[in-house]
């Protein structure tokens, strides 16, 4: 089989495809065929070392001081190739999509995962494409606006950077929970804002809309406390998707400022919050955005796009039959 590698921190150029042995599945575990996965910003960064003020030396005792030493890709979406023993729970040639976890290695055409970890069927209301891109920005989207934020019926939100993986979750979501939402992205992504539910749409050149907003999600940091201060309500919240350490170090130690809350950190990957996503899909609230598309053999080429950050929609690369 055919997966893809790193050889060191660097540009896109230090991923290769080598060939690798096709695993077989232990007790327990399913051998997954890999139609389709995602290529993210946070795999650029994994890739490059190049994460937020203060995080490097983090990530790198996390995952390697020289190289990484995960392998790269964390969602996917395919077939069951294969059953392990004792495992009744999916059917060979069976759709299904999950997560790989922290260890990484959706980027191949075969994969091994446990049947009880991060993997579910996939519903016929998605396609391959659409199931490796669904897990990354809606996680990440349901998580800070459900549980953290408790954004209501009614309120205003504000989606600063609202046409990439999160950003689109956010809008899609926003509108599903009855919020009225407003969104800055470039002219060029204006319409795709509208399409996934963003009720007014300004060019992030010009600055953000008008507040007060209930909750602002801040994806690429554009904005900050300061930049987000004059336009919260009394008791906003403020989201920061892309927080570096010392943002992240302020939101533990004071999370509250003047009756208004800054909210950092990670989401869960686990089973629960993707059975949350899919209720969500299935009741129309979310469905990701799709951007670039390309063959597996045209890696690189995705890992250049996905450190633009300026990507429209979800970029997936798709593997040949």
């Amino acid at each position: 089989m055919k997966i893809a590698s790193y050889s060191a921190y660097g540009g896109p150029e230090t991923i290769a495809i080598t060939d690798a042995p096709i695993p077989r599945p232990a007790a327990g575990e399913v051998l997954i065929r890999v139609r389709a996965a995602p290529v993210t910003a946070g795999d650029a960064r994994m890739r490059s070392g190049k994460v937020p003020r203060g995080l490097g030396l983090m990530l790198r005792l996390a995952i390697g001081l020289r190289r990484p030493r995960v392998a790269p890709g964390w969602a996917f979406a395919g077939e069951v190739a294969a059953l392990g023993q004792g495992v009744t729970t999916f059917t060979p040639g069976q759709r299904v999509f999950g997560l790989t976890g922290f260890k990484g290695g959706s980027h191949r055409e075969f994969l091994v995962i446990k049947a009880a970890g991060p993997l579910l069927p996939l519903p016929e209301t998605l396609t391959f494409e659409e199931g490796a891109a669904f897990f990354f920005g809606g996680l990440t989207a349901a998580e800070f606006l459900i549980d953290r934020a408790g954004l209501a019926p009614g309120e205003r939100l504000l989606v600063a950077g609202a046409t990439g993986s999160v950003g689109g979750a956010a809008v899609q979501i926003g509108r599903h929970l009855g919020a009225h939402v407003s969104a800055t992205a470039s002219p060029a992504n204006h319409a795709l804002a509208r399409k996934l539910g963003a009720d007014e749409v300004t060019d992030y050149r010009n600055g953000s809309p008008p507040g007060p907003f209930d909750v602002i999600v801040d994806v690429m940091g554009a904005l900050g406390w300061q930049g987000a201060r004059p336009l919260l309500a009394p008791k906003g919240r403020l989201v920061l998707i892309t927080a570096d350490l010392a943002q992240m170090l302020g939101s533990a130690l004071r999370p509250n400022r003047d009756g208004r809350r800054v909210l950092t950190g990670t989401n869960k990957d686990d089973l629960p919050s993707m059975r949350r996503l899919l209720a969500l899909h299935q009741a129309g609230g979310y469905t990701p955005a799709l951007g670039p598309i390309l063959p597996f053999a045209d890696i690189a080429k995705a890992h250049a796009i996905a450190e633009s950050f300026h990507k429209p929609g979800n970029l997936v690369v798709v593997m040949t039959a």
